[in-house]
């Protein structure tokens, strides 16, 4: 279990299969069963006041969950305060993804910080070029990464989509999104991201 702090009221948390070998659940239980993940949930919470003193007690929690294969779960967790949750107060508490990786050639991942795309590809081959096509882009204070053309029968892309679950989380599989970044984003790496940053920043 990997827990890691991305603002002062948010965190990530993230969940390999072992981590489930001393419970009685798995992760389709978490995804399927909100009677045991609320329990589950609880011990989490404690285990990241534990080690990196995310304090929950008197806020309002927001558990946004993504599961990226069948042995990993990545959660994020949100906390607000009564006059923040009165701007989210149409949002469910619990939102859960139960999808995934796509399985088309277009796909979009969203990562916090640069340095979270940076440890991404940090740990990657530099032959990434032969899985697919990248762009990095900057909307909202957060970086976008665009792959295309996506080599959907290379064998090495499940374990891609794995170690890239660690660092971000997929936002869209929608081309049209891609034209809004162009619109309204700001393009840090045009062509060949993963691989230049693994060149030049990794």
């Amino acid at each position: 279990m990997k827990i890691e702090r991305l603002t002062e009221n948010k965190i990530r948390i993230i969940l390999k299969q072992d981590d489930f070998k001393d419970k009685s659940i798995d992760v389709k239980t978490i995804m399927t069963k909100p009677s045991i993940s609320q329990n589950f949930f609880l011990e989490l919470l404690k285990q990241a006041k534990k080690e990196i003193g995310f304090d929950t007690d008197g806020y309002k929690l927001l558990i946004e969950g993504f599961s990226s294969s069948n042995d990993t779960m990545v959660f994020t967790i949100t906390k607000y305060t009564k006059k923040e949750d009165t701007k989210i107060k149409k949002r469910p508490l619990v939102r859960k993804k139960t999808s995934q990786f796509p399985t088309s050639d277009f796909a979009t991942f969203i990562f916090n910080t640069f340095d979270d795309f940076c440890s991404f590809c940090s740990n990657l081959n530099i032959s990434t070029y032969k899985l697919a096509s990248s762009s990095l882009y900057l909307y909202n204070n957060k970086y976008y990464l665009v792959l295309k053309n996506i080599n959907v029968q290379n064998k090495s892309l499940q374990k891609f989509y794995n170690h890239l679950s660690e660092f971000g989380i997929l936002y869209s599989t929608n081309y049209i999104f891609e034209n809004k970044l162009k619109e309204y984003g700001k393009c840090i790496i045009k062509t060949n991201a993963i691989n230049k940053t693994i060149k030049y920043f990794a």
